[in-house]
């Protein structure tokens, strides 16, 4: 499965629309302005809320939690930056299983990957349309609001950073 996302409307305050590769909205995402942190929700057609996305308050390192139903799912925080390449570890509310998102976050390049194994893919390679990169779900069991929404927060934890330097 793939999703467009239209790049560069990413702000707190901003809503932006997810499409699927036949031009379908799928998702809003829902930036929430005026909160004391960031806060996204990400939303089906109907305006149900599937996945709400805040900043964690008092962590050491600027860290996301995406929540569905109330209930954590997963945090999602920077793992450790080498010379070329950004990583980020994503926890899920299991306790065991981490996921491990790599490459060149504000190029819009980088994997989703559990234990080696490649579940997403996120690259502005495949199109042509300025400010818009895709999300390619490679595995059919994996669950699509949460990899778009791993994308939405580790993008957004790497334009942070990106301003405070």
């Amino acid at each position: 499965m793939r999703f467009l996302v239209r790049d560069r409307l990413l702000g707190i305050g901003d809503d932006y629309w997810i499409e699927d590769d036949r031009g379908n909205k799928v998702f809003l995402v829902d930036g929430k302005a005026m909160r004391v942190r960031d806060t996204f929700e990400l939303k089906d057609t109907h305006g149900r809320v599937l996945i709400d996305i805040h900043q964690k308050m008092f962590a050491l390192r600027d860290t996301m939690v995406i929540e569905r139903d109330g209930e954590p799912l997963a945090k999602i925080k920077r793992k450790r930056l080498s010379l070329l390449r950004n990583h980020y570890r994503v926890a899920l509310a299991d306790g065991g299983t981490e996921l491990d998102v790599s490459g060149k976050i504000l190029d819009r390049e980088f994997a989703v990957e559990y234990d080696g194994e490649l579940l997403a893919v996120v690259s502005r390679r495949w199109l042509h349309v300025r400010e818009t990169y895709g999300v390619d779900i490679v595995r059919d069991d994996a669950d699509p609001a949460l990899l778009i929404a791993v994308a939405v927060c580790v993008i957004h934890l790497a334009e942070k950073e990106r301003e405070d330097d």
